[in-house]
Parts: structure tokens; sequence; C-alpha cells
């Protein structure tokens, strides 16, 4: 009897059902069949926008406060997804931690933390709007908030913890905040994923450093790995995971201190720089 029904069973299966329940999850050609289907994009209206730590966050109130007043400008025509990058303060507890001889997942739990009180301060100064500060626990109700108040905040550090994978050189966590709001873009399918800085967007070289540096108004990721620059305005492995993104395989960088650059973004106007995957 038992046989009968697992019989019955297995014929209401699909081959690639099948596949997985028999085979093997390392197998390349059962793992090619799991990518028939295109993946949905479940936010494709909303806009993921990280603000930087250490280039914005950290000037205070001069930069701060007409980025928020901009955002609050834009929340009847745009829903926004709000990460927030980590900064000085974050670098401060790494230099720390690495003297004490702590391992890449710690210096990943200092470095969210820091993250989260920048999320939190953003929060709080977009609080008369009704926009809430959410923890990846709370990304479930995201499409809630979203309908309700037109945006939300989150910490952009991608929550691995003590999981998080050691970088091939050093001991600082390769997936930061860049990193987590990228993932959020791509998960979520949203309509653009726009990187907030305090320049106007990819230099050959850092320009507060270097006064020859060009800017790059578009580039692709490939030509961008082809010239193997020293300095990047993106963590590399936003880069690294764009070649194999289902949705979000673009992003833009903009200078949030020029006021109008973000209204602009959100209408889909060329501003900054545009890096893409092939």
């Amino acid at each position: 009897m038992q046989n009968t029904i697992l019989d019955q069973q297995n014929e209401l299966l699909s081959g690639l059902s099948k596949s997985l329940i028999s085979g093997s999850l390392s197998d390349r050609n059962i793992l090619a069949q799991t990518d028939e289907h295109p993946t949905i994009s479940i936010l494709p209206d909303a806009f993921v926008l990280k603000i930087g730590g250490q280039s914005f966050i950290d000037r205070g109130r001069s930069a701060v406060f007409p980025l928020i007043e901009e955002i609050g400008d834009n929340l009847d025509t745009h829903k926004m997804i709000i990460g927030t990058g980590g900064g000085t303060r974050a670098r401060h507890g790494y230099s720390v931690g690495l003297d004490l001889g702590l391992p890449t997942g710690v210096l990943s739990v200092l470095g969210t933390f820091v993250s989260m009180q920048n999320a939190r301060m953003i929060h709080y100064l977009l609080a008369k709007h009704g926009i809430p500060f959410i923890e990846p626990i709370q990304f479930p109700q995201l499409p809630l908030y979203l309908a309700e108040r037109g945006a939300a905040v989150f910490f952009g550090m991608p929550p691995y913890t003590f999981w998080h994978e050691n970088p091939a050189i050093g001991r600082i966590p390769p997936h930061r905040t860049d990193t987590g709001a990228y993932l959020v873009s791509e998960v979520f399918g949203t309509k653009d994923m726009i990187f907030i800085k305090d320049e106007a967007g990819l230099y050959t070289a850092d320009p507060k450093k270097d006064r020859n540096a060009k800017f790059i108004p578009k580039i692709s990721v490939a030509e961008l790995k082809e010239l193997d620059l020293q300095d990047v305005v993106v963590e590399r492995p936003v880069l690294d995971m764009m070649a194999n993104a289902k949705n979000r395989r673009s992003i833009r960088v903009i200078n949030g201190l020029v006021r109008g650059n973000l209204t602009k973004a959100l209408n889909g106007e060329e501003v900054g720089t545009l890096i893409y995957a092939d």
C-alpha cells in the first residue's frame, strides 16, 4: 500500500522535482534546470537607496538635512527602501577589533551595529513622514510599509554576523553595507539601485587625492575590472554579484551633495555613473 502511494506521488512530480529529490544538489545538470523559469520582481516599483556612511552621513547636518528634505519631496511619487553605511565609526571598530585579534565574523557584528546607528538616525529624521526603521526579521512586512508610507529605512550591513566568509586578503568583512543594500535590490527585483556618495560617481582614481582623476559616466563590469583600479566607488563584491544577477544588473552612483541629483536619478535621468553587467 505504501509503495502504491509513493508511486502515485512520483507520477505527480515534474522532471525537475524528481531530479531534486533523487539527485545531488552539486550536480551541474540539475542546477542548470533550476533556472528554467525566470524569477519574479517582488517590488518592481521601488528604489533601493544606499546613503554612504563615511562619504555622506559622517558629514553631518550640512549634507544630511538637504538629502532628507529631498527624500521627503519624493515620497508622493517614488517608493524608497533606504539603507545606510557604517562610515568612520565602523572603521574605528574594525581597527580596535583587528588589534585585539578578532576574526572576520566578529568584525562583521561590530560593523553591523554602527550601520544600525546610522539607520536609526536617518529614521528619526524622517519620522515626521511616518517612515519606519526595519531590521532583517521585518522584511516580510516591507511591501506593507511601502504601500502605507512610501519608504522604509534599514541598515545596510548584510545579516551574516558570525557566518561572514573570510576575505581573500586580510580580515576586514568583504561584504559590507554596499553589498547588503545591493542584495536587497537584487532579491526584491526593485526598479533601480542608487548609491548616494559625496562624488559625482566613478573616477579613474580617488578625486580627493588625485587631481588628474577622470570621471567615468558609464561603464560595464567587465570593462571596470579590466581597468583594475586601485580605488573603486562601490565594494568589489557588488561587481562580482552583478555578473550572476537575475534582477539587478546595473547600479547608479550619484553625488547626493548636489540638490536635485536624487530626484533626477529617481526620475530615470542620466546622472552620476551607471555601472552595468554585460
